[in-house]
């Protein structure tokens, strides 16, 4: 995460939401959410979940520092693939 509340915070992606542009993050954006019960008579509860966040908000981790990511072709003819790289560096992710 690098804005937001939970700057810093680190965490795996459970869901990407690509209409919208978010991914929800393990851990990361919890929220408590009052949810009932679907028996009558019987008791609701309060459960906690990760919200979804912009995907501007959160950048890959190399090493312990965030980066920005490129994509590089490698390969001739079939092939060829596309491959995930750190931007400055140009290292494989």
């Amino acid at each position: 995460m690098i804005a937001g509340k939970d700057r810093g915070k680190t965490g795996t992606v459970l869901k990407t939401l690509r209409d919208t542009d978010q991914v929800v993050v393990e851990g990361i954006n919890v929220v408590k959410r009052h949810q009932k019960n679907p028996r009558l008579r019987s008791q609701g509860q309060i459960i906690e979940k990760s919200m979804p966040i912009h995907v501007s908000n959160v950048a890959l981790l190399e090493g312990d520092k965030p980066v920005r990511v490129g994509y590089v072709f490698e390969g001739e003819g079939e092939k060829r693939k596309k491959v995930r790289v750190a931007r400055p560096s140009g290292k494989k992710l």
